[in-house]
């Protein structure tokens, strides 16, 4: 089983960029899953542990991609009509069972084997049939309408590369293969825990001062996304002590722990004191807005993800740090989520050297994506993550962005749903 790094999140105490933050979680974070065979119908969403082989080529004959006639290209009259003998039949699953010879035709359907001596096929559409002939139209291309012998995948090839988090067209190219049952890794099991005094259980009293817990109920859901095998810690209170025996207790049995809240430098803030206490802690002061403050260290030889507590700021640093962080753990091999230019159709003002994620709607005009930014953008209005489409990305050295300016824009779907 690979095992992080001892430096895995020696990121430092100063103020790191988002891609410095991402690289160092590329180059030292490393899976900490075992691999274990799946039925092929519970592999959905698993995460690929060997590269799959093909085996034999798909598709594993030359095959009709039409109804029609299989003929010899050669036999065709390049200038006229071409009439021939119709000799044969072969269906899907029925081929001609034996060479087709010069001279004639044979009647072929859709995923038929080609027969052998046959190199090209007339759709049905174009065909005249006559008695027991066929007329074939002039013009007909060498190879038209014949799928070749693994030209879907062909043997010795990689079907599907180690890393890959399994969809379901990946397992039905598994199963064109032959493949039963796969080699993936194990779910990676996640501690989730909120924290703070104020928090409640959504469908209890609330009192007053007091909030609904939406950050553990969001965040779980998320992790269910991406696989993760979850337990739910529910919500601890702002008392030092019993949130480090609550740690500790969830270090042992899990290979990653997510908390909200209690990460910045207030008195109330115990998950920093709480892993420096149990383990090490690289506290991460990202420059980012929202979600400054998150806290990466580890408890024992688990590492610990602590997300803030305001739910926007949760989402967001999820979405782009916590994220890639799970993936790599767990064996994913993913690509960074794909971001489109679009039009700002608002002004903005910030200051340099921090990353600004603006929640935002796009809209059609004049043919070009304009974004418009949600009214509201404190970093505890849920609200904006439900009625927008993603986050327009204002880069480190903007200050002044000015409607008509392009932007990169990142989807919810691509992120968190």
């Amino acid at each position: 089983m690979a095992q992080l790094s001892d430096d895995c999140f020696a990121f430092g105490n100063t103020l790191l960029g988002v891609d410095a933050a991402l690289a160092l979680i590329a180059e030292r974070v490393h899976p900490v899953v075992e691999a274990e065979t799946v039925p092929l119908a519970r592999a959905c969403g698993r995460v690929l542990a060997r590269d799959l082989i093909a085996a034999r080529d798909v598709p594993p004959h030359a095959n009709s991609a039409v109804d029609g006639f299989a003929v010899a290209h050669a036999d065709l009259d390049p200038a006229g009509e071409t009439v021939l003998p119709v000799t044969g039949r072969a269906a899907a699953g029925h081929p001609l069972g034996r060479p087709q010879r010069r001279g004639e035709a044979t009647r072929i359907f859709t995923g038929a084997p080609m027969p052998e001596g046959a190199d090209t096929v007339m759709m049905q559409e174009d065909c005249v049939v006559v008695g027991g002939t066929v007329r074939l139209k002039p013009g007909l291309k060498l190879g038209a309408n014949r799928r070749f012998a693994g030209e879907d995948v062909a043997r010795g090839t990689v079907a599907l590369a180690r890393g890959r988090r399994l969809r379901p067209a990946d397992l039905g190219l598994a199963a064109a293969l032959g493949c039963a049952a796969l080699e993936v890794f194990r779910p990676l099991r996640v501690a989730v825990l909120s924290t703070g005094d104020e928090v409640r259980e959504p469908g209890t009293e609330l009192p007053p001062g007091a909030i609904y817990d939406a950050n553990r109920i969001m965040l779980t859901a998320l992790l269910d996304r991406l696989g993760c095998r979850v337990s739910d810690l529910g919500i601890e209170p702002d008392r030092a002590g019993a949130l480090a025996a609550r740690l500790a207790e969830a270090a042992r049995g899990h290979d990653l722990i997510v908390t909200s809240g209690g990460v910045s430098t207030g008195e109330e803030d115990h998950v920093r004191a709480a892993i420096e206490r149990l383990g090490r802690l690289d506290f991460w002061r990202l420059a980012i807005k929202p979600g400054r403050p998150v806290a990466l260290g580890r408890i024992g030889g688990t590492p610990l993800v602590g997300l803030p507590g305001n739910p926007v700021a949760a989402a967001l640093t999820f979405a782009i740090l916590a994220r890639p962080l799970i993936l790599r753990l767990a064996g994913a091999e993913e690509p960074e989520p794909l971001t489109f230019p679009v039009t700002a159709g608002f002004s903005y003002r910030k200051r340099a050297g921090r990353r600004e994620y603006v929640r935002a709607t796009l809209a059609r005009e004049g043919g070009a994506l304009v974004a418009a930014k949600y009214p509201k953008d404190g970093a505890g209005i849920l609200s904006s993550v439900v009625n927008s489409q993603g986050f327009a990305i204002i880069g480190e050295a903007v200050t002044e962005l000015r409607p008509g300016a392009i932007v990169e824009f990142l989807p919810f779907d691509a992120v968190i749903g």
